[in-house]
């Protein structure tokens, strides 16, 4: 639905859309931090999933992809991959490091935190609290 990650998004303050649905989606997730991204969707599968690339206006953008897989009638699982930009500018042979050390660890706890929200929602039919999961250092509000 337009604006989902309002109610879904553990890190998300505000979810204003521009364009919905379909291949042509465009969106903005505004951060507790107070950084915001554009969504600009590529490809929509109704009821499937899309893939997007998101980032600052005017910087670099990451590729991500949610894919909706059922399980039976009444259950389904949901899958976010991310390839980052932020490192895709230092040779590949020195760019493992950081990413294996630093990245990877951060965005694990980002998409188990954005999955748990979804999860919350689901069940409950309620929002979720904000960092409810625990506060993240790019995206919570600071203290």
């Amino acid at each position: 639905m337009p604006g989902n990650l309002e109610v879904c998004h553990p890190f998300c303050n505000m979810n204003p859309v521009h364009v919905w649905p379909g291949a042509d989606s465009r969106d903005e997730v505004h951060y507790l931090s107070g950084w915001v991204y554009e969504r600009r969707f590529q490809k929509w599968l109704e009821g499937k999933g899309y893939d997007l690339q998101i980032g600052r206006r005017g910087g670099g953008t990451s590729f991500v992809s949610w894919c909706i897989s059922p399980i039976d009638a009444q259950n389904c699982t949901l899958a976010i991959t991310v390839l980052p930009h932020t490192l895709q500018n230092i040779p590949a042979l020195v760019r493992w490091l950081p990413y294996r050390l630093r990245l990877r660890p951060i965005l694990e706890f980002y998409l188990s935190s954005v999955l748990k929200g979804f999860e919350w929602y689901i069940k409950r039919d309620e929002p979720g609290p904000r960092d409810q999961f625990g506060r993240h250092p790019w995206f919570s509000a600071s203290r």
